[in-house]
């Protein structure tokens, strides 16, 4: 049962990896993409930690809740 729970949640983070558009921006990249993900986990061991990551948090909600707005014609 955990290897399955596993399983699903790193199923759930390649797809915001794919919602944010990362893949296609850097050409399927992991190297990139791998990068960017550590980049961002050096800024969260910063001093600025909180601010950063309330920023992300508040950009993270409207990509997810502009996802959920039918598209317009």
């Amino acid at each position: 049962m955990k290897r399955r729970e596993r399983t699903r949640h790193l199923i759930e983070l390649g797809g915001l990896v794919m919602k944010a558009g990362l893949v296609e921006l850097v050409d399927d990249d992991r190297a990139a993409i791998l990068g960017l993900l550590g980049e961002a986990a050096a800024r969260l061991r910063a001093e600025d930690r909180a601010q950063q990551l309330l920023l992300w948090r508040r950009r993270g909600q409207r990509m997810f809740a502009a996802a959920s707005l039918p598209v317009q014609d």
